[in-house]
Order: C-alpha cells, then structure tokens, then sequence
C-alpha cells in the first residue's frame, strides 16, 4: 500500500503517545471506557480507504503505525486495484483481507496472491519495493475487496534488517472458539495462542466475529490494545461502536458485547523503543534515514518489481 506524503497532517510530526499520555479533551479514557477515533476516508488514487491510524488523538498502538481499512468495495469486469510499485523502509505490512484477492510483487522475487484468511507479512528493513493489483481473472469477472493493511513499525535493532516476505495461508493460522465468538490469531499472541507470523517485537493482532448478545474478555498481557468494528455494532464500557469506530484501551481488564453480529480487528502489543517519524511510505526512528530513502528513491536505487517494472508511483512533490 501506498500512501499521500504527509500520511496525517493533523498529527503531531513524530513523538507516539503511549498509554500514560495525558488525557484527550474528550476525557480520561480507562480499560473500561477507552478512547474512540473515528476513522477517517482517504482517497489513495482510484479506491478510498477508512484510516484510523495514525490520528490527531493517536499516532500509534503497540508497534501499528498505519490502520487502513479498505472497502467494502464491487468492482466491475474490467476494474481492479492497482498499486504500483512503490518503496518502504523500518516496517512490515501485514494484509489480511475477509473477501476478494490481492496480487503482491515485490523486489525480492515474490509473487503471491492472497485471499481471505490468509496473511501476507512483508519486512520493509532497510528497503523493498511492491505494487499490488487486482488479478486477470477477478478484473475480468469483477469482484469485491475488502480487508485490513496495516504497518507495524519496526524496532530500532531491526530498522535495517534485510527485507523478508512471506505468506501464511488461512489453514496456518491459529483460530479460537468462544461461547459466540470465533477468533484468528493472525500476529503475536493472544488467548493463549501464537501466530507463525514471526514479528519482531510483542504484537497483538486478532481478527474475529461476535453473534450478537456475546462478550469477549480482551486479553490483558499486552500493555496497549485497540478494537476496530468493521461490521456490527459492540458496546464497551459506556461506548457503542459503529464501523469505522477504533477503541483504544488502558492496560487493565476489559470487555466488549456485540449488539448486533459484529466483524473486528483486535491489535496492539509493546511500545517502541523511541519515536518514530513518518513520510509517504517511509518510517524511521531518524529524520536524516527518511530524507535518505527519498533521495534513494528519486535516484532508482531500491531496484525493480520482477513481472511489474514498467511503470512506478513516483517521489510526491514536497
């Protein structure tokens, strides 16, 4: 995925706020009654995503930077998505989709659909260079996309690690039955299970659905943890959350009810080991790493996308 260069421009430029901030002006949030954000829409040149991270209330969650939650969208014979190759460094995108398929290139070789319930983990390091697109067979047919890209910004040891991708198919991941909720532990760990993505520091990532009347205890051993409703409507504390809507909670002991059935995401996990600066598609504990990525774009050295190399997203104007 890529994004516009100034990724929120209402953000503040750098620091991550960490659950002991200071309280938003909408008030003290609690484990009980968290802090919401309300997604925002954004158009990333021919499809729109909703973002809920990085805000103006929160720049990240855990090791998630970026939040987009793409769709529902049909998409008519003929039509497709189509990101063209563009860079990253000093983070790892993880896609997981609930319907449609994606088509991932990168300049490591990879060529590798994904479809729902399967996960795609791509390790940025020190640099790596990807386009997604709809493929020939669902352009012809049209189809409908809808899923989670998130970024999860690396810690300072690993910012320069050399890039990685790999793809977990849906049977892989671990999945968890409660009384009216099913649960994928797609990243890290939670309800006593652990992913095979391998992640780099303390990750939560679970994907779930909820019938409506059931509640779901949070797992409590990540310091930082939010909820994104894609579909339904859940209550927690005092709070009812529609789609679009992400709960960010304080360590301690929580819960949500589903009033209707209800689609999530679950993510968080450990804070960074120190700020982060974001631009475009870039993230660096530096500014002086960012400003050499752009200028390593600009110049053509991140290399070519095996199969897709005719064409590129280009260096936004500042």
């Amino acid at each position: 995925m890529s994004v516009r260069p100034t990724v929120d421009p209402q953000a503040p430029p750098s620091d991550p706020p960490s659950a002991s901030d200071p309280p938003s002006a909408s008030g003290p949030p609690s484990a009980s009654d968290p802090l919401v954000i309300e997604a925002r829409l954004r158009d990333l040149g021919g499809f729109s995503v909703r973002r809920a991270l990085p805000s103006a209330e929160r720049r990240l969650v855990g090791p998630f930077i970026l939040f987009d939650h793409m769709g529902p969208a049909v998409l008519a014979p003929g039509q497709g998505m189509d990101v063209r190759p563009h860079p990253h460094i000093g983070l790892a995108t993880l896609t997981y989709l609930f319907a449609g398929e994606i088509v991932h290139r990168d300049s490591l070789g990879s060529h590798q659909p994904i479809r729902p319930g399967d996960v795609n983990w791509m390790l940025a390091g020190r640099g790596i260079v990807h386009s997604e697109r709809t493929g020939d067979e669902l352009r012809r047919s049209g189809s409908t996309s809808q899923g989670i890209q998130s970024w999860i910004a690396l810690p300072t040891a690993d910012e320069e690690s050399a890039p990685v991708f790999t793809h977990h198919p849906a049977a892989s991941i671990p999945h968890i039955a409660r009384a009216g909720a099913a649960l994928d532990v797609v990243a890290g760990t939670a309800y006593g299970a652990s992913s095979p993505v391998v992640v780099c520091s303390p990750t939560l990532y679970v994907a779930g659905t909820l019938e409506v009347g059931a509640t779901l205890p949070l797992p409590d051993e990540h310091p930082e943890r939010a909820l994104y409703v894609v579909a339904g409507s859940v209550a927690c504390g005092g709070r009812t959350l529609a789609p679009g809507a992400m709960a960010i909670f304080q360590p301690g002991v929580a819960s949500v009810r589903a009033l209707a059935p209800s689609r999530f995401i679950l993510i968080g996990g450990a804070p960074l080991d120190g700020q982060r600066h974001i631009y475009w598609n870039f993230v660096a504990s530096t500014r002086e790493r960012i400003e050499r990525a752009k200028a390593d774009w600009k110049a053509g050295r991140f290399g070519t996308v095996p199969g897709d190399d005719r064409e590129y997203i280009p260096l936004p104007e500042e």
